[in-house]
């Protein structure tokens, strides 16, 4: 550990909501605590940009009231004055036209499903909220459970557009884990008439960002943003340290929370091939997410899946159909989400090529829709957006601890089987920062807690 009387020094790498909420454990352990985030602004895929002087996420976002990590860690923080509930409106846009999908009444109206199908479409969700040992679903994919309980017909008009609209190639592999949580989470956030009860937080996902930050350095903690990790510094098997694009920092642990291919060329001159390519398992698709500022809305529904696979986007999110548009002076916020390889030629386009791209659709989509509309828009591309989550995946998610003494990891992929989410960084990130935390009061904690 440190020298002489000196404490103990950890780095995070990362500032998103697992690196924060990593540091925010440590930092209440008064033990000293160093973030290291590579972009200009802490957050992660919930790092923002301002429209007409407020504050917005890149990529959209939101809570579930069963977030109960998210809950939790406000409460601490005493900012849970900041949580505002609001009725969400979805739905699915198929064969040119809008199908609503809030309510059960709704569900009961879905004309491209036949009326027993549309019975069989409820219950699959129900009978899925029944199933507790989820373990059971892990060799199976998404496609042969969903055929199971719901049928040819359900599938192929709900769920199989939808599973290759996110994950293209990947769809038919996609884990039944996943899809079975997705149902879980998303229907235990609905009110007692069966309409979908969303959170958002006063100022922005940025705005709780910056009150676990500055929680962080209250206690002593230090927050270093556009400074990105290059190296780590290892002497006989222990990292010792981390060499930045600005400097060298020391430190006796070091937690990593970017994405597990990146973590791998860190640790790679260090580690066996074996364990590089451990970590290299997962696949990541990347994200492309077009926000468009309008002077009037395009519909009134909040979230739209886009159940149509020649469209270049998934889902049409209308943001201020969930936060008002007086928020941002007016503006009326859209996004467009297209996940992808890396290798696609949208991934590699330039913003207005982006935004010239998707026009003709969303004109096809809303054909009252006008270019003159539009007051202003933002591209912004995530690399390792969406972590592939196939048939046990179980297996290929890393230990928390690694082969190097002192590096821990906290990652996206290790979230299972639950996907992404703020509410599942923060429950990560924490758990890591207790076992570190602990680590250093008691060495031989740690092979029992991880």
């Amino acid at each position: 550990m440190g020298k002489g009387n000196d404490q103990p020094r950890i780095v995070v790498i990362g500032g998103g909501f697992t690196g924060l909420a990593a540091a925010y454990e440590i930092s209440r352990q008064q033990i000293p605590v160093t973030v290291i985030e590579k972009d200009n602004q802490i957050g992660g895929l919930a790092a923002s940009f301002e429209i007409n002087g407020e504050k917005l996420e890149k990529f959209y976002h939101h809570w579930l009231t069963n977030d109960e990590e998210v809950f939790r860690l406000l409460k601490e923080l005493d900012c849970e004055n900041n949580l505002q509930y609001r009725r969400s409106r979805t739905g699915i846009y198929r064969d040119n036209n809008f199908f609503r999908l809030s309510t059960p009444v709704d569900l009961l109206r879905f004309s491209p499903l036949s009326p027993l199908n549309r019975v069989r479409l409820g219950l699959l969700t129900l009978r899925a909220r029944r199933i507790k040992k989820w373990k059971q679903l892990e060799s199976m994919t998404a496609e042969q459970w969903l055929l199971k309980l719901g049928g040819a017909e359900v599938y192929r008009v709900v769920w199989e557009p939808l599973l290759r609209g996110k994950f293209g190639s990947f769809g038919p592999e996609i884990s039944a884990a996943w899809i079975w949580n997705k149902m879980v989470l998303r229907g235990g956030s609905r009110s007692k008439t069966g309409e979908e009860v969303l959170l958002y937080y006063r100022g922005g996902f940025a705005a709780f960002a910056e009150q676990i930050a500055n929680r962080i350095k209250s206690t002593g903690g230090v927050i270093r943003t556009g400074a990105q990790v290059k190296a780590l510094m290892v002497k006989d098997g222990r990292v010792n340290g981390v060499q930045t694009s600005k400097e060298t920092i020391d430190a006796d642990l070091v937690i990593a929370t970017p994405a597990l291919p990146i973590v791998a060329d860190l640790v790679q001159p260090h580690v066996s091939e074996e364990y590089a390519a451990v970590l290299k398992k997962v696949t990541y698709l990347a994200n492309v997410c077009l926000v468009l500022h309008l002077d009037r809305n395009l519909s009134d529904i909040y979230w739209l899946n886009v159940n149509d696979p020649n469209f270049p986007f998934v889902a049409v999110i209308e943001h201020t159909n969930f936060e008002s548009a007086e928020t941002y002076g007016g503006a009326h916020i859209v996004y467009l989400s297209s996940y992808l390889p890396e290798a696609a030629d949208l991934y590699r386009m330039q913003e207005s090529e982006v935004f010239e791209f998707f026009l003709p659709y969303i004109s096809r989509m809303f054909p009252r829709f006008d270019r003159s509309w539009v007051c202003g828009y933002h591209v912004w591309k995530a690399r390792y957006a969406q972590p592939v989550v196939m048939r046990n995946h179980g297996r290929l998610i890393p230990s928390s601890a690694t082969p190097l003494t002192g590096l821990y990891l906290a990652t996206m992929a290790q979230i299972y089987p639950e996907d992404r989410g703020t509410n599942y960084a923060i429950r990560e990130g924490r758990r890591i920062g207790r076992i570190v935390a602990e680590h250093l009061v008691n060495p031989h904690s740690i092979a029992s807690t991880i």
